[in-house]
């Protein structure tokens, strides 16, 4: 009897991030026989700053899907938000080379939470970050352009990307609560190096409304590029009973 198919989910992880893998490890535990595999780059800054833009040219993430490619996962992911305020055609920009390069399906977190915006008819969002006041006025701004109004939004004021790891449990409740208030249609926690998604659950069941974390968000979207059902996912938040488009 030949063995189940694995379901290979590769993500491409800045270099300093310590929450994301642990975190998508844990939502995918008890999806047997699905993994994810992890690919990164340097990643050590977040800010409008010439050096710490130039961390997400293009080579570096290809050099790392590359290497996700000799692993012969079913998609490659970019795990981050960079395209938040660089702009989305960053993202759509780089999966087309990704697909190209290594011939394997590929998303990103921004690309999968635009996706889930446009599904849902998002018009009126609440936005929650670790970041700088500069970096999240671009996201509002982004966001704003292509039709998704930031109605509310926190943020930290934080630049170091290690350091969103490190943002409390109590910090992240306190931002989304406080977001929560102006009765957003859906929230975003938008940080892949921020310990949000394991929260998402218990939020939304006392706030009453959808919290889309960016790990969680490319996660369901790279399940469904490999053809596996998200909703196999439990526990984690309403985002892993919305139907696959």
């Amino acid at each position: 009897m030949s063995a189940e198919k694995r379901v290979l989910l590769g993500m491409l992880t800045p270099s300093s991030n310590t929450v994301l893998e642990p975190v998508t490890t844990a939502i995918l535990q008890d999806l047997d026989p699905v993994s994810a595999h992890f690919s990164r780059f340097r990643v050590t800054e977040i800010s409008l700053s010439e050096t710490a833009l130039g961390q997400f040219d293009d080579r570096p993430l290809l050099t790392a899907a590359e290497l996700l490619a000799d692993a012969n996962v079913d998609v490659i992911a970019w795990n981050g938000t960079s395209a938040g305020w660089l702009g989305f055609e960053r993202d759509v920009h780089l999966c087309d080379r990704i697909q190209s390069v290594t011939g394997i399906p590929a998303t990103t977190s921004v690309l999968a939470l635009n996706e889930l915006f446009q599904q849902q008819h998002i018009t009126r969002f609440g936005l929650v970050t670790p970041y700088t006041a500069d970096v999240q006025s671009k996201i509002v701004q982004n966001y704003g352009q292509a039709g998704f109004d930031c109605i509310a939004e926190r943020h930290l004021d934080l630049s170091v990307n290690f350091a969103f790891s490190e943002v409390t449990a109590d910090s992240i409740t306190q931002q989304v609560r406080a977001v929560a208030a102006a009765e957003p249609q859906v929230i975003t926690t938008f940080c892949t190096n921020l310990r949000a998604a394991p929260l998402v659950a218990d939020l939304e069941a006392h706030i009453g409304i959808p919290i889309y974390d960016t790990i969680s968000v490319v996660v369901w979207k790279s399940l469904i590029l490999a053809g596996a059902d998200p909703s196999q996912v439990k526990g984690w938040g309403q985002l892993f009973t919305t139907e696959a488009p």
